[in-house]
């Protein structure tokens, strides 16, 4: 059955069925856009929408950079990744994961059988221009932090292109971001059969 991913037509149950308990996961750097786009894409679909930092946060009554400061990255990955895997195995639903989470095999693997991973990529002034509203982001405090930014291209989008779908992510409304999201997760679910 081929579904249309028209704004107007979107059949959010077919979508819905045809995902069984699969999550829609959204990966990514940040600035990319998986929270605001997440939460519109979760509207559209008529699916409960999740973040995982904010999961991250509430388990550990910390905020991801209170974290960061006192327990150092590999502890904060180490929660990322038993928070990323229990959300995985709950149920559908779209799941905005921190930008580093794609970056851990164990949490890969668990979305792989899980989920339909769609990967937002952006640009490199594109997330400097959106990251740059939030001084929050512990990788970036750092004296040049376009550098560090450029850094993470570098290192990371060769696994997020490991994502089952790829859209990019510029600065358009975030609608438009979303109904592209629904007609490459219908395409995808269609040669998936």
């Amino acid at each position: 059955m081929t579904l249309t991913a028209e704004p107007d037509a979107i059949d959010a149950r077919a979508i819905a069925e045809r995902l069984g308990e699969r999550s829609v996961v959204l990966v990514g750097l940040m600035g990319s856009g998986k929270t605001t786009v997440g939460r519109r894409l979760a509207q559209i679909l008529d699916l409960p929408f999740v973040d995982s930092d904010n999961e991250i946060e509430a388990a550990s009554r910390m905020s991801i950079a209170e974290l960061f400061e006192a327990y150092g990255e590999p502890e904060f990955r180490a929660l990322e990744s038993r928070v990323v895997t229990r959300l995985a195995a709950e149920g559908r639903r779209v799941l905005a994961t921190g930008g580093g989470a794609f970056m851990t095999p164990a949490i890969r693997d668990a979305l792989k059988d899980r989920s339909i991973t769609v990967w937002l990529r952006a640009d490199l002034d594109t997330l400097m221009e959106r990251v740059g509203r939030r001084g929050d982001r512990p990788l970036l405090k750092a004296p040049n932090p376009r550098a560090v930014m450029a850094g993470l291209i570098e290192t990371r989008y060769p696994v997020y292109a490991l994502a089952d779908i790829t859209i990019d992510s510029r600065n358009v409304r975030r609608e438009t971001v979303a109904t592209e999201i629904v007609s490459a997760l219908v395409r995808h679910l269609d040669a998936k059969g």
